[in-house]
């Protein structure tokens, strides 16, 4: 049995995989690769899934501590990020 669909993806005929807002990007540099990894890794911690980083057990960020390329205390700059 097919799921029902939203009008407004029937409408669009949209099949609801991609998000609307659904952007590609190149990355452009190490800079660029860093700043999206970090963005990844402080996601949980942004929507409140967990209080620090390294508690989402799913996150790549254990891979580089166990490599002593992060600390185990990364916390980006979401404190400046959500108090602004």
């Amino acid at each position: 049995m097919k799921a029902p669909q939203r009008p407004s993806l029937v409408a669009k005929r949209e099949k609801g995989i991609w998000q609307r807002r659904f952007w590609e990007h190149l990355i452009r540099d190490e800079r660029d690769y860093r700043n999206h990894v970090e963005y990844c890794w402080g996601n949980p911690v942004k929507h409140g899934f967990v209080e620090r980083a390294v508690d989402w057990s799913y996150s790549s960020i254990h891979r580089e501590i166990a490599r002593g390329m992060v600390s185990p205390e990364w916390g980006g700059d979401l404190e400046t990020k959500q108090s602004a």
